[in-house]
This record gives structure tokens, C-alpha cells and sequence, in this order.
């Protein structure tokens, strides 16, 4: 099965890019000269207390702007929002609750999805104790963080775990006698739609915004007694033609299911 998703949403310079780098070890370095550039979602592997998940790191959200950038980003936001299992939702200690955090608020409250609250910026008792106004936010207990400085992390950390879904939680918790196929192709083969035949259902997912593309699609099939495992990809491009992050994460989980499968389907 695929690895929880956890996505880091707030409004702007709340320290959500700071918190994912954390997270990822380092691994990836995010620069900002600007406020609310970043549009695209960064995805990394990382783990806590041998619990593997994903975290997805999101432009800052401004449910009240219209003009071209902050739709952009919310909308990129939305969808992280949307394949997430946990949402951390972001807020800054130094300002307190703001009109962009009640909005974004009421956005996640809406998804329905589990939310931990972390109070970024809280560097001293001072602030610490100031955190009390962000359960006005209805989203629950409010974890005062510091990621700057790397307070109370590991706090953070089992709030977010704990909220993970227990069917997600190995591979190892699949049948052992199924066989596992993954159709793999370039783009606009007709993958889905072989999918979708042997599968006996339609799994096809339509966006209007460029980039949308999400993890290897598992689906267990029995058919004549035999246990299946059909797993969709994304196309997979000449690698000199990839320069978008997130189509080469998508490649990665592609080559990940042709590592795990018993036999791959080349359309």
C-alpha cells in the first residue's frame, strides 16, 4: 500500500518551507525572497520512530486575493489538501490568529480530513503561553514550535503519526500470494484505460491544472480464483525532457512499483 501524505498548508511566511526541510532532513533547500511565490507542491520521503510517510510542501494560502498567483497556489494547495491522510496547518506565534488563518480554517475544517495545529515561531515562554487564541480556530489543540530552532518537533511529530490511517501502515499488510502487475508507458498510451478494463471500473482522474498527476494507483483484483495486484503509473518521459519536480517524483513511484511487481505490463 502507498505511504501516508502529509500535507503542510498555511497562509504565507508562516515557516511552512522551513518545517518541510526539517522534516526531509535537509534534503531539499527551498529559497524565498519573495512572499507567496511558491506555487508547486515539494514532495519528500522521510520517517519518524520507523513510521514512512510523505510530506508536501505548499505555497502559502490566501483564500481572499484574486489575482493570478495566489489562485495558482490555492489551488495547488487544494489538491495536496485533497490526497493528503493528515493536514498540518501552520500558524505564526509573532502575529497571532490573522483573517487569512480563520479562512484557511474553515477550508480544512471543510476537507473533513484529520488536522494537527502547530503554532510556528513560538521561540520563547513568552510566546508559548500566548498560543491559546489559535484554539478560536476550532481546529483543536494548538503545538507551539519552533522550527527555526527545532522546538518541540518531536512533538509535532506524534501528533502527526498517531493520526495516520492504520490500513496504510506496511506493505507487509498485503496478501503475500498476489500477483503483482504494473502497467508502465510514456504518457497518452492508453495505460488508464488498460487499468480500467482489468480492474472492471473507471479510476480515471481528470484535472484541469498541469501537474496534478499523483502516486502509482493500486487496485487488488481476483479473477479465476487468482489474487491480482494492478498498479497504474504515470508516464514516464525521456529524462532530459523532465524538468518539473513533482513529474520526477511521480517517476520515482513509477520505478518503484516496477521494483515491487511480479510482472509489468510495457504499453
Amino acid at each position: 500500500m502507498t505511504k501516508p501524505i502529509v500535507a503542510i498548508v498555511g497562509r504565507p511566511n508562516v515557516g511552512k518551507s522551513t518545517i518541510f526541510n526539517v522534516f526531509a532532513n535537509n534534503r531539499i533547500s527551498i529559497v524565498e525572497d519573495t512572499p507567496g511565490v511558491t506555487r508547486d507542491r515539494l514532495y519528500a520521503d522521510t520517517e519518524w520512530l520507523d513510521n514512512e510517510f510523505m510530506v508536501v510542501d505548499t505555497g502559502g494560502i490566501e483564500l481572499l486575493s484574486s489575482d493570478e498567483i495566489s489562485v495558482s497556489i490555492r489551488q495547488q494547495a487544494q489538491i495536496a489538501i485533497s490526497e493528503a491522510d493528515v493536514i498540518l496547518f501552520v500558524c505564526d506565534a509573532r502575529t497571532g490568529v490573522t483573517s487569512d488563518d480563520i479562512e484557511v480554517a474553515k477550508l480544512l475544517r471543510q476537507s473533513r480530513k484529520p488536522v494537527i495545529l502547530a503554532v510556528n515561531k513560538a521561540d520563547s515562554p513568552k510566546q508559548e503561553a500566548e498560543i491559546y487564541e489559535f484554539y478560536n480556530l476550532g481546529i483543536g489543540e494548538p503545538i507551539p514550535i519552533s522550527a527555526a530552532n527545532q522546538l518541540n518537533l518531536g512533538d509535532l511529530l506524534d501528533a502527526v503519526v498517531e493520526k495516520f490511517p492504520k490500513e496504510l501502515a506496511t506493505e507487509e499488510d498485503t496478501d503475500k500470494d498476489e500477483i503483482k502487475v504494473a502497467i508502465i508507458g510514456r504518457p497518452n498510451v492508453g495505460k488508464s484505460s488498460i487499468f480500467n478494463t482489468l480492474v472492471g471500473k473507471e479510476r480515471s482522474i481528470v484535472s484541469n491544472i498541469a501537474g496534478t498527476t499523483r502516486d502509482a494507483i493500486d487496485i487488488p483484483v481476483e479473477k479465476n480464483g487468482i489474487n491480482f495486484l494492478f498498479i497504474d503509473t504515470a508516464g514516464m518521459r525521456r529524462k532530459a525532457r523532465i524538468d518539473e519536480p513533482i513529474e520526477k517524483y511521480s517517476i520515482i513511484r513509477s520505478l518503484r512499483a516496477v521494483d515491487r511487481s511480479d510482472v509489468v505490463l510495457l504499453v
